[in-house]
């Protein structure tokens, strides 16, 4: 296997369960952390337009809706203005998990970085920024894959 994907695979999979160890401490499941990140920045959004923001299909993200509804950290409600859309809206305790959650994510991160200078830092996200866009572009678009973890 050639050594930048070895060594990204090895990597990408050790960062998802760091990611869901920090995120389950808080009762949720990797990628609803994406999602309520979403509503965080704007509550009330279509299922679509938080797909179209964490960049997966919005099936991912009805499906996920739907188990965060039963866990009660949202609600859907139809538009006021189209009744052909829905809507989701934070509830209290989607609203009180902002803070934790963002505390462990940029306390993860600082802990993966630690060794990293600043300039090594900013050339890893300048890096991974080139190689995301570069893999967008080879699939065209397309999204195929299911970063909420369904």
């Amino acid at each position: 296997m050639p050594e930048f994907l070895d060594l990204y695979s090895k990597t990408t999979k050790v960062l998802r369960a760091a990611t869901d160890a920090a995120v389950r401490r808080h009762g949720l499941r990797l990628g609803q952390d994406h999602l309520l990140a979403a509503l965080w920045e704007r509550d009330g959004r279509t299922p679509g337009e938080i797909a179209d923001a964490v960049n997966v299909t919005t099936p991912a993200v009805t499906k996920t809706a739907s188990r965060m509804a039963e866990a009660g950290l949202l609600v859907r409600r139809d538009d006021d203005r189209d009744n052909r859309l829905v809507r989701l809206w934070l509830t209290d305790a989607g609203r009180a998990l902002r803070e934790p959650i963002e505390t462990e994510r940029r306390l993860l991160e600082d802990t993966l970085t630690a060794d990293l200078t600043k300039a090594e830092r900013e050339h890893l996200l300048s890096a991974l920024a080139k190689i995301h866009r570069s893999a967008c572009d080879l699939l065209d678009g397309s999204i195929d894959h299911d970063p909420l973890g369904n």
